[in-house]
C-alpha cells in the first residue's frame, strides 16, 4: 500500500513569518502536533511541532513573573526561529512499510509528503500508519492471533495455511518473523474466529510448536547475564 492512500491530504500549514503563539493556537484549535512550514508556492521549507513550541515557551513563562522585555522577546518569536529546516520528507510513492522504517530511524512523529518539485501533497503520522496496518492486517475484526514455530524450509507455510483452511476458518492476515533460533521462523496467522482450540490441536499433531505470541516477544529480548554483588 502506498503512502498516498494513507496520508492526510488536507494539511494544515503555517507561514514561517507567523508568530509562535499563532502556531500554538492553530495546533490547539485543529488538535494537531505537527505543522509543515511552506512558502508561497507550497514548497516545504520546514516543520514545527508542539515540542518545538514548548521548548521555546517554557511552562514557567505562563506561571512566573517575567520582565516585560523578556515577555515581549518571547512573544515576538516567529515560526522560522524555532522550526526544523529541511525536514525529513517522503514521496507519495513510498509504501507504508517504507514510511514506518523512516519514522523509526529518524524518531519523528510524522513525515511530510512532497512531490518531485518539493511541493507538499500530504502528511503521514504514526497514527495514520497504525490505521493503515490495522486495515492491512485485518485485525480490526474480532479474531485470534496464533504463534507457530516452523523449521526454515520450503512448504511449511503452505502446510499451515492448508490445515487451517480445511477447518473453514478465514484469515485476517499471515506474518512471518525471525526467531532466536536461526533455523526456525515464527508464523503469525490472525484467524477471524475465537474458536481455535481444535485447529491448535491439529497443528500440534502435525508437529508444529505453538507459543503464546507474547512469549515469542519475550524470547526476542536480549539475554543479559545478571551477576549479584555482595554489598560491602
Amino acid at each position: 500500500m502506498f503512502v498516498s492512500r494513507s496520508m492526510t491530504r488536507k494539511v494544515i500549514t503555517v507561514d514561517q513569518e507567523a508568530y509562535i503563539f499563532e502556531a500554538q493556537e492553530l495546533m490547539t484549535r485543529k488538535n494537531i502536533r505537527h505543522l509543515p512550514v511552506v512558502d508561497k508556492a507550497n514548497r516545504l521549507i520546514g516543520i514545527v511541532t508542539d515540542r518545538d513550541i514548548r521548548s521555546a515557551l517554557p511552562y514557567r513563562f505562563f506561571k512566573e513573573s517575567f520582565s516585560e522585555t523578556k515577555k515581549e522577546k518571547l512573544s515576538n518569536l516567529s515560526v522560522k526561529d524555532i522550526m526544523s529546516k529541511n525536514p525529513i520528507s517522503i514521496s507519495p510513492t513510498y509504501t507504508i512499510q517504507d514510511a514506518l522504517l523512516v519514522i523509526q530511524d529518524s524518531r519523528v512523529g510524522a513525515l511530510p509528503v512532497v512531490d518531485d518539485d518539493g511541493k507538499l501533497t500530504g502528511i503521514i503520522s504514526v497514527r495514520d500508519l497504525l490505521r493503515a496496518f490495522t486495515n492491512v492486517l485485518g485485525i480490526g475484526e474480532p479474531g485470534t492471533l496464533l504463534c507457530i514455530l516452523v523449521e526454515e524450509k520450503v512448504g511449511q507455510l503452505k502446510k499451515i495455511v492448508d490445515a487451517i483452511t480445511k477447518e473453514n476458518i478465514s484469515f485476517g492476515s499471515v506474518l512471518v518473523a525471525r526467531y532466536w533460533d536461526e533455523n526456525k521462523r515464527a508464523v503469525f496467522p490472525y484467524l477471524l474466529t475465537q474458536n481455535v482450540a481444535h485447529v491448535k490441536k491439529k497443528l500440534e499433531k502435525l508437529g508444529f510448536t505453538l507459543l503464546d505470541p507474547m512469549q515469542w516477544y519475550l524470547d526476542q529480548l536480549p539475554k543479559h547475564e545478571v551477576t549479584a554483588e555482595t554489598p560491602k
